[in-house]
Order: C-alpha cells, then structure tokens, then sequence
C-alpha cells in the first residue's frame, strides 16, 4: 500500500492506496502547487475527487466479481482552507448501505494534523455482474 500506481485520475493526482478491505479504503494526497484555487488553497474539486474516489472505491470492495458501479449523487461539504503547501491529506470512505442496485458511502478528508477538512456522501448505482448462459 502507500505506492503511486494505477491509470486514470487517481494516478494523475498522485492518489495512494492507504488501505482496501471490505467496505473501507482510504486514499493519500499530497497537494500540489497545480491543485491551486485562485486564492491559493487547494480547489474544492480536487477534495471532492478524492472524496468521491475513497467512497466509491469502498462500495467496489463490496461487490461480487464482475460487478459494476457508478456515482449517481455526491455532497461535499468543506470544512476548512487547505493551505497548497499544508502537507498530505488522508480521505477514508466507507459505506453506510450496499444493496442489489443501490449503495451508499460515507467520506471524511483530514489533514496532516488529523483535522476534518472536508466531509461528503455518495449513492452510487450498482450493475450486476453479467453471466453468461
């Protein structure tokens, strides 16, 4: 765990897999000067790209092989400025519900001191595995 890898935009923000276990996952991030908003703090997408990517990550660790998700609603709520150069941030999602085509998840995003920064929810939409007759 810890180790820069993957495709997609986990990888372009230098996401790290912290931990993966059935309805849990926390990413890592460290802010990087690109990640600016035009006041300096880091942009309230790239929190809500990390919440979004912890909590929908947590429903797939739910699912059966050859299932399929998608985020169908996300809420964030900012807590706080994270300053671009205010060191690592660490987002855990877990899920609240997984059904048979609904799931539900639930985020925090905490700083390198341990404070809440931010904070959402995600439903995401969930496709059966398809089996083949």
């Amino acid at each position: 765990m810890g180790e820069r890898a993957g495709i997609g935009v986990g990888a372009l923000l230098g996401m790290t897999a912290e931990a993966l276990e059935p309805g849990r996952v926390v990413f890592g991030l460290t802010p990087d000067p690109k990640f600016a908003n035009p006041l300096g703090t880091v942009h309230g997408g790239v929190l809500s790209t990390l919440l979004d990517s912890a909590m929908s990550c947590a429903v797939h660790t739910t699912l059966p092989e050859g299932a399929g998700y998608t985020t169908l609603e996300l809420k964030v709520n900012f807590v706080r400025a994270v300053p671009v150069q205010g060191g690592r941030l660490t987002c855990e999602g877990t899920t609240v519900h997984v059904g048979r085509r609904v799931a539900t998840a639930e985020g925090r995003v905490l700083d390198g001191d341990g404070r809440l920064v931010a904070h959402g929810t995600a439903t995401c939409m969930v496709f059966p595995a398809v089996t083949e007759q």
